[in-house]
């Protein structure tokens, strides 16, 4: 992308984002590795509520969620359930701000990441790679790809050092409609 490019999908991507006070969507993991014939399938659901509350659902084949909430983490691995305060894991609050940076437009974070912006006929992609060390130790590079018509995330491929990768799908997104807070209560 051109310089005039990139500002102009930021500013629609920002534009988006601040207009964005829920969101609720499927997706569909891959967890490609190497050592594997065939990519492992999860599925579920995020829901995302402004500021910053956060589910991630795992329903297929497994149940298992994750919520981000008030610099909290509460995790529910098939009804065993832990909890920690972010503050004490440096990975967890980092990648709570990229998640919940990919929903509210929050993530173009030159501090954070070396960032490249490309193009195709459908998709406006991201390309980050973190600069800080301890997320380095985890992704090499995460790529975020916009589409086009609605500015937000429609998958995202996030690369091991290994090069091993999990690539997410996001589909049937809802913008906007109520979210009760309980949903949040893992």
């Amino acid at each position: 992308m051109s310089a005039a490019e990139i500002t102009s999908f930021k500013n629609a991507v920002n534009a988006t984002a601040k207009n964005t006070k829920t969101l609720t969507t499927d997706f569909v993991q891959y967890k490609h590795m190497d050592f594997l014939s065939k990519d492992i399938e999860t599925s579920g659901k995020m829901s995302f509520k402004s500021p910053g509350m956060l589910l991630w659902q795992y329903t297929k084949p497994y149940q298992y969620s994750v919520v981000f909430k008030n610099n909290k983490i509460a995790i529910n691995d098939a009804g065993k359930k832990s909890a920690m305060d972010m503050g004490s894991s440096k990975m967890f609050n980092k990648l709570n701000k990229l998640i919940v940076g990919s929903v509210n437009g929050d993530m173009f974070d030159e501090n954070e990441f070396t960032i490249s912006f490309f193009k195709t006929p459908d998709y406006n992609i991201t390309k980050l790679m973190p600069k800080d060390a301890t997320l380095k130790k985890y992704i090499k590079q995460m790529e975020l790809y916009f589409d086009k018509k609605g500015n937000m995330v429609s998958q995202v491929k996030m690369t091991e050092p290994s090069n091993d990768y999990t690539t997410i799908v996001f589909k049937n997104k809802v913008t906007n409609a109520q979210i009760a807070d309980s949903v949040f209560n893992n």
